[in-house]
């Protein structure tokens, strides 16, 4: 028999923690700048922060699942088979939605200044695996492995890609008020960035839900970021773009809705 968790509310403790442990070390990082700290601590800091969403998970784990090996459970969330079509179908999406910002900026722009800003294989790789180790290893596990997987259990998958969204995109709060924006600019940089969460927490539930393995959501996470951060000109106008972008697969897949995923109900999903 399945033992019930400990915790009252196991969901809230976890986001309330990640919130914490992600809040303390950011405050850490700060901290350090102002020390004349050398860089390396500031970056395992940064690092660390990241994975504040998988450390809550691994402290709770015990309580959320009672007698499951968290060697198990992790090992789960990686055993089905990746299927080519959603690797496939998503990476087309993600080529074709940075491939349309760079058209569009370029017809504002000197085109030299929205290239790629990549130089050589060295750098790609570099920046490839840093932004890999810096963001979407560390989140996945936490925000898609547990919660979006414990939401789907109670609502449909678009709710509970929203809510997600939500937790997800307000966790980031002090990197907003890090960004170097201010009044209008802060504002309109919120907006988008929530405006983006959003519709990738949705566009990232449906392909999750078509494989069930996590390392789509690492992937799709990863070319996320990635490819915002390569692409050069005002980083505004290159994120109303993208946002934006995303918002429009968002809604097509809303209302394409591949197999019925999105609107199906409790114990209609597969669920680990």
């Amino acid at each position: 028999m399945k033992k019930r968790s400990s915790l009252k509310k196991p969901l809230q403790t976890f986001v309330i923690l990640s919130y914490a442990i992600f809040f303390v070390f950011f405050m850490g990082i700060g901290i350090s700048m102002l020390l004349g700290a050398p860089e390396s601590i500031s970056s395992i800091l940064q690092i660390i922060s990241a994975w504040s969403s998988t450390f809550a998970f691994i402290i709770l784990f015990r309580r959320i699942y009672p007698g499951v090996r968290l060697k198990d459970f992790i090992q789960e969330k990686f055993t089905p088979r990746i299927k080519v079509s959603v690797l496939s179908s998503f990476v087309l999406i993600q080529v074709i939605i940075v491939s349309v910002t760079i058209l569009l900026l370029s017809n504002k722009n000197d085109t030299q200044n929205l290239s790629l800003s990549i130089i050589g294989l060295a750098f790609i790789f570099s920046e490839f695996f840093d932004n890999l180790i810096r963001g979407p290893l560390g989140e996945e596990l936490g925000w898609r492995g547990y919660a979006l997987n414990e939401l789907q259990k109670k609502y449909s998958a678009l709710r509970s890609a929203l809510i997600v969204g939500v937790l997800w995109g307000f966790w980031h709060t002090p990197i907003w008020f890090t960004s170097g924006y201010t009044g209008v600019d802060l504002v309109n940089y919120i907006v988008l960035f929530m405006i983006g969460i959003l519709s990738f927490s949705i566009i990232v539930t449906l392909f999750y839900n078509l494989n069930k393995n996590l390392v789509i959501p690492i992937m799709m996470h990863q070319l996320f970021n990635f490819f915002i951060g390569v692409i050069k000109g005002d980083r505004l106008e290159v994120l109303t773009y993208v946002m934006l972008s995303y918002f429009v697969v968002a809604v097509i897949v809303v209302i394409v809705n591949p197999k019925g995923i999105l609107y199906k109900k409790r114990g209609e999903l597969y669920h680990k």
